[in-house]
């Protein structure tokens, strides 16, 4: 605008009334900053490894690697470069009421509430595969993923056996109706441990929202995108995905922290938090120990 200014002759404040523009954006000279083509790169790097995320995760991985880079500049060269922003997905219903009373158990502490779920997939012949998820609440740490042709009740229990012998024993666990969950053997033998169960209302499944919402990063960052060409290799994925999803992934529930990182800060703190290699003091082990 400046040389047409010039050209016809005309004032700054004529011009800029002509074009409707504000007299300020003639004096902004923008900065270019001298890391700007690297940082571009990296961000096209990191969106272009992690699909599904956004600039505001893509922006903590950055700092993770030791960017010194806030939201907005990494939203500004994520909307110039023309990166795909995830859609934003339909909020869950409420599960929590006005008055502040609570439609179902929060989780107040590590090992307070665990939630699992069973999660359909399939290879790449069409062969289905059935995978059993149990997460932490609290943590929200993937606790576990086995991945069978088929699974049942007594595999439910081996794989919760396992699980507590190494990470404690929960005080409730939370799932659906599914026969696995309901199943006379599982309860009774949760019920010798202590254990609580937290059965969520029939055709109700946002009220194991932890669960449905890990279930969905599941799907979309791993089953949706991997070719699973036998048993073996999908087990070795997902739980290649799983290690990534705990220790790689931020969280933005925990202040775009990784599962992990939260749990052992949590660890550091209050010494709450069983980890794997150590012997959790549980009086009631001896009969996990009888399942295995």
């Amino acid at each position: 605008m400046e040389r047409a200014r010039k050209q016809y002759g005309l004032s700054e404040r004529h011009a800029c009334r002509l074009l409707g523009q504000a007299r300020r954006t003639q004096r902004y000279a923008p900065i270019l900053r001298s890391d700007e083509d690297a940082l571009t790169r990296a961000i096209i790097t990191l969106a272009s490894q992690y699909g599904r995320y956004g600039y505001r995760r893509i922006t903590a991985l950055l700092k993770q690697a030791g960017w010194g880079v806030g939201k907005d500049r990494a939203e500004r060269i994520w909307r110039r470069e023309g990166l795909k922003v995830p859609q934003r997905q339909k909020p869950p219903r409420r599960l929590w009421l006005n008055d502040g009373s609570c439609l179902r158990l929060r989780p107040e502490r590590p090992g307070h509430v665990w939630s699992y779920d069973f999660v359909s997939a399939a290879r790449h012949d069409g062969r289905s595969l059935r995978l059993l998820t149990l997460i932490d609440e609290y943590t929200r740490e993937c606790l576990a993923i086995r991945v069978a042709r088929r699974l049942g009740s007594q595999e439910v229990i081996e794989t919760l056996a396992d699980l507590m012998l190494v990470r404690g024993i929960p005080e409730y666990l939370r799932s659906d109706n599914g026969p696995e969950f309901v199943a006379r053997e599982l309860r009774k033998w949760l019920a010798s441990l202590g254990t609580g169960t937290l059965y969520i209302e029939p055709g109700s499944p946002w009220e194991n929202g932890y669960c449905e919402s890990f279930n969905g990063k599941l799907r979309d960052e791993c089953l949706n995108v991997s070719w699973f060409e036998n048993l073996w290799d999908a087990r070795r994925k997902i739980a290649a995905w799983q290690k990534e999803f705990n220790e790689e992934r931020p969280h933005s529930a925990l202040g775009y922290q990784t599962p992990a990182e939260f749990a052992r800060q949590l660890l550091a703190t209050t010494g709450s938090v069983p980890v794997p290699g150590t012997t959790p003091v549980v009086a009631t082990l001896s009969q996990v120990a009888n399942v295995v």
